[in-house]
């Protein structure tokens, strides 16, 4: 396979150039069948595999802002797979093919690209709402909270200008749920308000506990994923993990607390809030150092999962592009494929796309 430009094969190592501006095709817009002949994708992940005959192949995922698609390179050598880089750009020729209800992509011919000649809001999913006010309703719902110690921690993440900045931005996740740029305050916001609407229901559990639990399950999440190019994660990520990442970051703001207003934080209050973070992911094999051994802590896990399988749910609906199905692909995240069908007509259809 050769590397090429406008069309044209070349031979051995190109050096990135810019090209002209064109209308761009998004991949939620691609169908079997379409030809590509030069347009630049994020190359999300790589993978060089073996065919049952022996040959090389290289199995990749793109992804631009609206969504991601699998690529193969047939009969490849380690040569042409160095030159794919994840994390980078790289324009493209080739074909749009249907596989197994999914559609894939096989390159012809691929070369590197230049980042600056791109516009980097084509290629990052971002949420369709808008952040400032999605901000200003977490801290509405948050200014709710009365008990006087967890509202002046809460004040400390908050007034926390670095980490809000990041928290404003982050995704929730690389694949699963709110996997797009302001992904986790779309994720916090819904998880509050779920909690405003739930909790009250049950007097005996503290609305208190479950505001902060939840604003605070997924905040390591600002340093464990990174977003500049790709989704990936962070060395902070691989090494300590956002559940971790929480809990630290609580007992330093705890300590600024305690400096703050010259009297201690309630241990008891301390070691609930931990307790809630340790054990949002609900389970011992989903990450979770502790199960959840309080009714604040199940209602976290249970508001937080809520929002995060409707998510998945929903964007795998909106994103499908086989209209003559009722049902999706087999979704290997959620282990089902999910019906589709809007019967009490209150979606869009199928396929209308979602470009977040």
């Amino acid at each position: 396979m050769s590397q090429f430009y406008f069309g044209k094969r070349v031979e051995g190592p190109i050096t990135p150039v810019s090209a002209p501006k064109k209308q761009r095709r998004f991949i939620k817009d691609l169908a079997a069948g379409m030809t590509i002949e030069d347009e630049a994708f994020l190359i999300s992940q790589k993978d060089l595999r073996t065919t049952t005959n022996g040959s090389l192949y290289i199995h990749a995922v793109l992804c631009d802002r609206t969504g991601q698609m699998l690529a193969r390179v047939w009969n490849a050598t380690e040569q042409m797979y160095a030159q794919l880089t994840e994390g980078g750009f790289h324009r493209f020729r080739g074909r749009v093919e249907n596989y197994k209800g999914s559609l894939q992509f096989i390159i012809d011919a691929m070369m590197p690209c230049d980042p600056s000649t791109l516009e980097m809001s084509d290629f990052m999913p971002q949420t369709a709402e808008n952040i400032d006010a999605m901000f200003e309703r977490v801290k509405e719902i948050l200014r709710g909270v009365k008990n006087k110690h967890l509202l002046m921690l809460i004040k400390q993440f908050i007034t926390d200008e670095a980490l809000m900045v990041r928290f404003r931005r982050s995704p929730a996740a690389i694949q699963m749920h709110h996997a797009f740029i302001g992904g986790l305050l779309e994720h916090t916001r819904n998880v509050l308000e779920l909690a405003t609407l739930i909790v009250p229901r049950y007097p005996e559990v503290s609305l208190d506990l479950v505001l902060s639990g939840l604003f605070l399950h997924d905040i390591g999440k600002t340093y464990e994923l990174t977003y500049e190019t790709n989704f990936q994660y962070s060395n902070e990520g691989q090494l300590v993990g956002h559940i971790v990442q929480a809990a630290i970051w609580i007992d330093q703001k705890i300590k600024a607390v305690e400096a703050e207003t010259g009297e201690p934080f309630p241990a008891d209050i301390r070691n609930a809030l931990l307790h809630i973070i340790l054990s949002h992911h609900g389970q011992y094999d989903f990450g979770s150092p502790k199960l959840p051994a309080m009714p604040e802590a199940v209602a976290v896990h249970y508001i937080d999962n809520l929002d995060a399988k409707l998510n998945m749910y929903l964007t795998k609906i909106n994103t499908d592009k086989d209209p003559s199905s009722d049902w999706t692909d087999y979704v290997r995240s959620l282990d089902v494929k999910i019906f589709k069908k809007d019967v009490m007509g209150i979606r869009k259809p199928p396929g209308g796309g979602s470009e977040k």
